[in-house]
Parts: C-alpha cells; sequence; structure tokens
C-alpha cells in the first residue's frame, strides 16, 4: 500500500517538532524558542488501520507570505511546488492552544489552499490548566475543520488524530480549487479582523488573569536585572561543566590509561602494540574522555529552551547584539553554534535579510562550539590550580567561562566590523513570541541528551579513529637512520613537517608538536587533543608517563599554554563548516573570507598573549 502523505505546518515554539517525534518516534531535536526545525524533516508511521503514512515535519511559519528561506520551503511544500516532491494529500495544522490567537491567520491561508486539513490544538493541557476556555465544536464550524486536542509530549490525543488524518485521508474527496496568492495589504488587514472574529468568538479568557508569567518577566526581562540573572546562569553552568564532570572523567581517564597498559602488557613489544596503544587508545580515549563535561553543557542549554527562558535571554540580548550590527533572530543561530558551528549556520535561514543573514554566518564559528571543549578542558586542566576564588568559586571553571565570554565579545566584535565595512544601515526589528512557562519534560531532555552522546561518539569512531590512524603512521615512519642519536618521531614525516613549520609558529610560542596538531585539527577541532595524545604516546621514550594534561605541563610553559587557547578562541574552522557555509552562500567567496579573518585573528591573538606572558614572567 502506498504511503499516504502528510504534512505537518504550524507557528514556530507551537510544539511541532514534538508532535512530529511522538508520532514517527524521529530523534529530532525538540526545544523551545522559534526556528527549532530549519529544513523539512521526514518520517513514517502506521495508523491504526494498519495504512503507512510518511510525514513531513515543515519548518514553523506564520503566514505563507515567506519572508525567510524556512518559510519558503513550507509555502512550496504546502502548495506542491516542491521539486521532486509530491504535494501532501492532507495536512495537520499546529497550535500553541495558549496561544490560538497567533495561529488563526496562518488557518484561515491554508483554508483558500484548498487541501484538506486537521487543526491538532496543542499543549492543551497548559491551556486548561490556564483556564483558558475554548470552544472546539464551534471553532470547528468556523474553521470549516475538524479539531483535535493534544499534548505532544506525552503523547496524549494521539490516536485520535491519526483517525482524523485517516479519514480525510481515506475519503479522496477532490480538492478544492487553491485560491491563495500574495495578499495585498487591505487583505491582510481583513485577514487580521476575521482571525480576531473568530477568536473573540470561540475562546473564553480565564476567570482570573495569569499575572505569575508578567511577575516572572518582570524580572528576567528587566534590562539590567535580567541580565546579571543571565550571567550568573551561564557562570553556574560552566561551573558546573569542572565540578560535576571531574569524577566521571577521572573514571574514564583511568580505564583509557588501564586499557593502554593492559595492551602494553599482554601483546608483543612492535608495531602492532605501538599502533593499538598509542595510536588508537590513546588517541580516542584522549577524547572520548570530555564526554561527561559536553553532556553536563548540553543538560543546562536543553533545560534552560524547554522551560522557556531562551526566548527571553533572546530578548535580553537584541539591544546588545543590535548595537554590533546583528539581527535579534541571529540570537537562535548563536546558540546553536555553542553545539556546532554547521546547525548554527543552517539556522540563520530564519533571517529574511540577505546582510543580517551573512553577517551571522561570518560571525558564528567564533561561538565556543562543543568541539572546543575538548582542547580547552585539556589545557585548563593542566596549567590552571584546582582552586577556589572567593572560597567556592572554581578558578579552572572562571578560565572557562572566561574563554566562552571571549567567543561571544569576538563575535560582537567582528560583527560591528563587518557592518561597517561590507555594508551600511540599520538593523531591522526584532519581533518575537515568548513561550509560556513550563517544567522540561525529562523524557526530552534525556533523549536529546542520548542524541548529542551518540554524535560525539560517532564523531569519534567516524573522523577522529581515521584520523588517528593516519597520524600514528605520520609520527612512526619512516625509521630513524641507523646511528641517530635524537628521538625516533624527529625523523618521521610528522615530525619533519613540525619542524618545517615550527619557524612560522615560533613567535606565537608553538612547538613542532603544537603546529603538527593544528593541521588535522582542520578536520575537527577535537583532534587536535587526540593528536597531541598520539605525538606524544609515540615520542614516549624518555620514560615519561601519566596523563597527557601532565605531560604537556613538563613539556610546555605556562605562556605557550595560554597562546595555545587564545588560539582556539578564534581557531579556523573545521573543513565540514567551510563546506556549509559554501552552501548556504552559493559562494566560495564567504568561505575564503572566512577561513582567512579567522586564521589573521587567532595568529594577532596567539602573538599578544604568548608576548605578554613572557613580558610577565610565565615564559
Amino acid at each position: 500500500m502506498e504511503p499516504a502523505r502528510v504534512a505537518l505546518v504550524g507557528n514556530p515554539n507551537s510544539g511541532k517538532t514534538a508532535l512530529f517525534n511522538a508520532l514517527t518516534g524521529s530523534r529530532q531535536k525538540v526545544a523551545n524558542y522559534a526556528g527549532v526545525t530549519v529544513e523539512r524533516k521526514e518520517g513514517v508511521l502506521t495508523a491504526p488501520s494498519g495504512r503507512p503514512m510518511r510525514v513531513l515535519d515543515l519548518p514553523g511559519t506564520y503566514s505563507l507570505r515567506a519572508r525567510s528561506p524556512d518559510e519558503a520551503v513550507t509555502r512550496d511544500a504546502v502548495l506542491g511546488r516542491l521539486a521532486g516532491e509530491a504535494a501532501p494529500e492532507a495536512l495537520i495544522c499546529v497550535a500553541d492552544a495558549t496561544n490560538l490567537r497567533l495561529v488563526l491567520r496562518l488557518v484561515l491561508e491554508l483554508k483558500q489552499v484548498g487541501r484538506p486539513f486537521v487543526l491538532a490544538l496543542n499543549m492543551f493541557d497548559i491551556a486548561q490548566r490556564q483556564g483558558l476556555r475554548i470552544d472546539l465544536e464551534r471553532l470547528s464550524q468556523e474553521l470549516g475543520a475538524p479539531i483535535v486536542t493534544t499534548v505532544a509530549t506525552r503523547k496524549r490525543g494521539l490516536p485520535e488524530l491519526l483517525e482524523k488524518v485517516e479519514a480525510i485521508v481515506a475519503t479522496r474527496r477532490p480538492e478544492a480549487e487553491n485560491v491563495w496568492r500574495e495578499p495585498t495589504a487591505t487583505e491582510i488587514r481583513a485577514a487580521h479582523a476575521e482571525a480576531q472574529r473568530i477568536f473573540k468568538a470561540c475562546v473564553k479568557p480565564p476567570e482570573r488573569p495569569d499575572t505569575v508569567t508578567g511577575k516572572i518577566d518582570g524580572v528576567l526581562l528587566h534590562p539590567v536585572a535580567g541580565l546579571v540573572i543571565l550571567l550568573t546562569l551561564l557562570f553556574v553552568m560552566f561551573q558546573a561543566v569542572f565540578t560535576w564532570a571531574t569524577p566521571a572523567m577521572d573514571g574514564i581517564d583511568a580505564g583509557f590509561a588501564a586499557l593502554i597498559e593492559f595492551t602494553n602488557a599482554h601483546l608483543p613489544h612492535g608495531l602492532l602494540t605501538s599502533f593499538v596503544a598509542d595510536g588508537l587508545i590513546a588517541g580516542v580515549g584522549s577524547v572520548l574522555v570530555f564526554l561527561p563535561q559536553i553532556l553536563i553543557l548540553f543538560f543546562f542549554i536543553l533545560m534552560l529552551e524547554d522551560s522557556g527562558y531562551m526566548a527571553r535571554a533572546a530578548f535580553l540580548m537584541d539591544r546588545i547584539m543590535g548595537g554590533a550590527g546583528l539581527h535579534g533572530r541571529a540570537f537562535i543561530p548563536l546558540l546553536s553554534s555553542f553545539a556546532c558551528a554547521i546547525p548554527g549556520i543552517m539556522s540563520t535561514r530564519v533571517i529574511d535579510n540577505r546582510e543580517d543573514r551573512l553577517t551571522t554566518i561570518l560571525v558564528a564559528p567564533l561561538m565556543t562550539c562543543s568541539a572546543r571543549i575538548p582542547v580547552y578542558t585539556l589545557i585548563i586542566g593542566a596549567f590552571i590550580p584546582q582552586q577556589t576564588v572567593a572560597g567556592f568559586l572554581s578558578l579552572q571553571g572562571l578560565v572557562m567561562f572566561g574563554l566562552y565570554a571571549s567567543g561571544i565579545v569576538s563575535a560582537l566584535l567582528v560583527s560591528f566590523v563587518i557592518r561597517r565595512l561590507f555594508w551600511r544601515g540599520a538593523v531591522e526589528p526584532f519581533m518575537m513570541e515568548l513561550p509560556t512557562y513550563r517544567w522540561p519534560e525529562p523524557r526530552n531532555v534525556l533523549m536529546n541528551l542520548w542524541t548529542r552522546a551518540r554524535i560525539f561518539m560517532a564523531r569519534a569512531g567516524r573522523i577522529i579513529l581515521p584520523l588517528m590512524v593516519l597520524v600514528w603512521v605520520l609520527s612512526t615512519f619512516p625509521y630513524p637512520p641507523e646511528g641517530a642519536t635524537g628521538p625516533a618521531i624527529d625523523y618521521s614525516i610528522a615530525g619533519r613537517l613540525g619542524q618545517f613549520l615550527a619557524p612560522l609558529m615560533a613567535p606565537i610560542g608553538f612547538n613542532w608538536q603544537m603546529t603538527v596538531a593544528l593541521i588535522p585539527g582542520m578536520a575537527a577541532r577535537e583532534v587536535a587533543v587526540a593528536v597531541l595524545g598520539t605525538v606524544y604516546a609515540v615520542s614516549g621514550e624518555d620514560g615519561e608517563t601519566g596523563a597527557l594534561s601532565t605531560l604537556l605541563k613538563n613539556q610546555w610553559s605556562l605562556a605557550s599554554a595560554l597562546s595555545f587557547l587564545a588560539w582556539y578562541v578564534f581557531a579556523p574552522q573545521c573543513l565540514p563548516t567551510l563546506g556549509v557555509v559554501k552552501r548556504e552562500t552559493n559562494s566560495w567567496v564567504w568561505p575564503t573570507v572566512m577561513f582567512f579573518y579567522m586564521v589573521g585573528l587567532a595568529y594577532l591573538a596567539a602573538f599578544v598573549t604568548y608576548r605578554v606572558a613572557v613580558a610577565l614572567g610565565a615564559g
């Protein structure tokens, strides 16, 4: 039986993606701010009757009048204009039941398209708790469509929703004529008035208005108190990254050390043992040890997203970002870039103005992505003492907070310069819906944490492992000539390459091992840690033992370590990110500009940091 084609459409932050996950079991990201779904997503489900259905999760939109690339995808899919994609047989319009006024304009436009649809009033439990009274029968008559109440995060109302959709698909009535077209200003005002009329006729406000949300927003959105709270939350988050993760990291580190020791003890001394212990285990283990910190960071981010706070943070940052030449909508792509610059750059499609979008793309990689965490943690753990400031603040956490703040400040400064160099003009005003506060769903948080763990471990297997094999080969071959007195690695390809480039990097305090680590780090930043682990493991003929951080503390000066950190604040992008920038801008000009400006900033920052540190006696 041919699967029925059904498309999910609705306002941003209506719970549409959560409903898609509940229907299909898809592990797509679910969050509580506008712009989560940037590209069309697809899943498959089986209806109660056994009929298969192919479900499309379309980007959130407030209207079919597309103003950005993601909204254009939704419009074209609904109208059946997507190249290579058949028109959907039915639509599910997902609405936030607590904010029904916002979706009615879109519903009226969908009626004009002529495709059958079901209106899913999602988050209906919250609407009931708020005391909203919705006349479902009257609303269904006004809109000419069946209505189902749902709670996607708890999978409530899904059987009824599927029954309605299946009934629409099975009927196979001829579609009404599509009369939708780009409306005039007069038609927009008329549609707004009609939506207002329907809302007043079908929705009765609570007898006791919600004052709790207003009181909370009065504090969290205060221009001074709100920023203090935001900075405090970020500060606590980075303190926790170090203090909470230490036991788990120590356990993982000890496990890999024991595995290396076991390998060396039970395999015959030679090339195979070196490959397994120094290449595979030391390389991959030096990266996986940072998994607990990454999960703790994402735990905080997911909790803030699901609670509804992230939209408030975007509102708070709008004035600051606008002064730097960034659109308020850039907050969401920049926030996504804390995980990885690739989804952050892709989510700039929520920005409709081309100049604002390009500015955001160019500065998104300056956000401290999760791939930088292993590098930061390694250097901080090796060179910053485990002590407290003011009796309760972790010094290591303060340094990590400073590195994240450096990335944010540098992004604002670079944006300011870009707007002055490439294009002038005022940034467009920013309007954003503030979602209802709600308790984060443990299932959603755990599901997304598991997804992040799988992605991180998959990168270790798919990218880091092959690169470590290559680095081990380059660090091992060729063998030193007969009668050589130096370490064997000095005669290898990696050693010679590092020594060849050493004069270029000497002014910023890098030795040849640090230089070698930068090259494969272009594939993925965290690979630099694995390369250092492999290079120092292969060259460990001097009897030094212990964790990589101990080796680095003995081999590097504090000035060189600080220079390495400064380099990675602006580190040139990994190759996949440059590829995504090319795809999003449809030009090699902007990836080239990005690469060279970041190389220049990284070298300048490392040079200044190293020279100042040496002058202060840290050399």
